[in-house]
C-alpha cells in the first residue's frame, strides 16, 4: 500500500502562484510515475502533469509553460509549481502515483485550488 499526503492548495488571485506537494509513504519501491490530476465542478478528472522515474514529463496543453512538475526521489515527494494561475485552473487537485509492481494507482485526498479573477 501507498499513502499520499498533499499540501499547498489555497486561494490566490489570477496571475499568482502556488506550489503543491505530495509525499508518498509505504510501499514506495516500485512507484514508476507520480503526478497531479484535477477536477473542476461538473467536469471529468483530467491529467495536469506527470513525471516518470527517468525524469520524463507529460503536461496538459492548458498548463504548458505555466506549471512545472518535479520530484524528490529520496523523499518520494512530487511537487507542482503553478505560475500565472488563471480562474480556469480552479479545481480540486489530486496527487496520483502509479505503482509498477502492485499494478495500480493510488490517489491523494485532494487539495482545493481556487483562483479569483
Amino acid at each position: 500500500q501507498v499513502q499520499l499526503v498533499e499540501s499547498g492548495g489555497g486561494l490566490v488571485q489570477a496571475g499568482g502562484s502556488l506550489r503543491l506537494s505530495c509525499a508518498a509513504s509505504g510501499s514506495v519501491f516500485g512507484i514508476n510515475a507520480m503526478g497531479w490530476y484535477r477536477q473542476a465542478p461538473g467536469k471529468q478528472r483530467e491529467l495536469v502533469a506527470r513525471i516518470f522515474n527517468g525524469g520524463e514529463t507529460n503536461y496538459a496543453d492548458s498548463v504548458k509553460g505555466r506549471f512545472t512538475i518535479s520530484r524528490d526521489n529520496a523523499k518520494s515527494t512530487v511537487f507542482l509549481q503553478m505560475n500565472s494561475l488563471k480562474p480556469e485552473d480552479t479545481a480540486v487537485y489530486y496527487c496520483n502515483v502509479r505503482h509498477g509492481i502492485l499494478k495500480r494507482d493510488y490517489w491523494g485526498q485532494g487539495t482545493q485550488v481556487t483562483v479569483s479573477s
